[in-house]
């Protein structure tokens, strides 16, 4: 199980939301390129990052945050939030990012998924599915969508994707423990690789998902708040 310690930006600085809610920030870093580094020097192998900006306007607003976090490590990268076309991926990309991830678009313009697919390869597209109660949400977390998580999962994966990052809102920055039914039902429903995301508080969340065979999973506000160790969570579960 890979772990992907995550960096959300807004305004140039590290924050995370509670629930996806934007008038719910705490700053954690102004400077996000040392949190990159000092994810590198725990022995991560990949780092999450998400323009928050980019996600709530449908456009790259953190780039050269993005660029300077690239240039500072000497490990992948996978990064989402405002991508809604070819060329902002094609711009991602550009920039050193190993991974782009598609969030709002699929939902909104599936054909972007298939053709980003088509262009770049399945390596190189990922695509975020939000959900609450089961339904998926667009736009930053800021409207739910009539599409189920397990339904669209489907759609992507006839579009050639491989790879999901799934979060469930209503955990997301809140340290009360991964949706284990949902995500373990997303795994044997779709075949896919799924990333986990959403509620990872302790050592013992991450044993959870570890035994229902995700790929990967993503750990943000635990980090910051010190209740897991990244450097102990990589020994144990990577």
């Amino acid at each position: 199980m890979r772990i992907y310690p995550a960096i959300d930006i807004k305004g140039g600085k590290c924050v995370r939301l509670s629930q996806g809610r934007f008038d719910k920030v705490t700053v954690y870093e102004k400077n996000p390129v040392k949190i990159a580094k000092k994810w590198e020097e725990s022995g991560a192998k990949f780092i999450h990052l998400v323009d928050l900006d980019g996600a709530l306007l449908g456009e790259e607003v953190n780039k050269n945050v993005i660029k300077e976090i690239i240039g500072a490590v000497n490990i992948p990268v996978q990064t989402g939030g405002g991508i809604r076309n070819i060329k902002s991926i094609e711009d991602r990309l550009s920039l050193g990012v190993e991974r782009v991830i598609i969030g709002t678009a699929a939902v909104k313009n599936p054909n972007l998924v298939k053709e980003a697919v088509k262009t770049f390869g399945e390596d190189k597209i990922v695509v975020g599915i939000d959900a609450k109660n089961g339904k998926v949400a667009v736009e930053g977390w800021e409207k739910l969508s009539d599409i189920s998580a397990i339904e669209l999962c489907l759609r992507m994966k006839d579009m050639g994707v491989k790879t999901i990052i799934y979060t469930d809102i209503a955990k997301d920055g809140m340290l009360s423990g991964v949706n284990v039914e949902s995500t373990k039902e997303l795994i044997e429903s779709t075949g896919l690789d799924i990333i986990a995301s959403g509620g990872v508080a302790t050592m013992s969340d991450l044993e959870k998902v570890s035994n229902i065979g995700v790929e990967g999973v993503i750990i943000g506000k635990a980090l910051y708040q010190g209740s897991i160790d990244l450097k102990e969570a990589i020994k144990a579960f990577q």
